[in-house]
């Protein structure tokens, strides 16, 4: 069968067009079922992430006084609602049932955890902390210059801190003579 250039871009015009008006509709009339959201009743609350300077935005939803939902806030002029890595973790930082809630002590050379006190633990660090820190203060350097260094002590900060805290944690740093602290980030 010979078919003609002119003839085949007929035949594809024809059949291009009966295929864009036929109704290929043979299944019926499709029905839309709205999908029933968690956050449905809900109470929405703009609110900024706390783990750095820039400010981006997040929205909380809360059910009973509970967080049940965070996501970015797409209104938020700073992030459009974009989160960074940490703030896309700040559900799962506040509500995990795997999260930490009680203080567990190994003691040296032993194999097994030991469940303490808060109080007793909050003791243990402090006592722990004074005693480092007064072996290793340093007054004055080599060339007699008034330093007041704790250098047996490394403080390395969290990235789940915010701004806040890691000011406070530096305060406490520098008042107690630490000059090697760094944080998790730029590590």
């Amino acid at each position: 069968m010979g078919i003609s250039r002119r003839g085949f871009l007929k035949l594809a015009g024809a059949t291009t067009g009966a295929a864009l008006f036929a109704d290929f509709n043979v299944a019926g009339p499709v029905r839309a079922y709205a999908m029933e959201l968690p956050i449905k009743g809900a109470k929405e609350t703009p609110t900024i992430c706390p783990y750095c300077s820039v400010g981006c935005g997040q929205i909380a939803h809360a059910r009973d006084g509970k967080l049940i939902n965070l996501e970015g806030d797409p209104d938020h002029p700073i992030s459009l609602g974009r989160l960074c890595p940490k703030g896309s973790a700040t559900y799962e930082l506040t509500v995990n049932e795997r999260r930490q809630n009680k203080v567990l002590y190994r003691a040296p050379n032993s194999p097994k955890w030991e469940e303490k006190d808060l109080s007793w633990a909050m003791d243990r660090i402090a006592q722990k902390y004074k005693e480092t820190r007064d072996a290793s203060f340093v007054e004055t350097d080599a060339d007699g210059n008034r330093v007041n260094q704790t250098r047996g002590i490394t403080w390395i900060g969290s990235a789940c801190c915010d701004n806040e805290e890691t000011y406070l944690f530096a305060k406490l740093a520098r008042s107690t003579g630490l000059v090697y602290f760094e944080h998790q980030a730029r590590i």
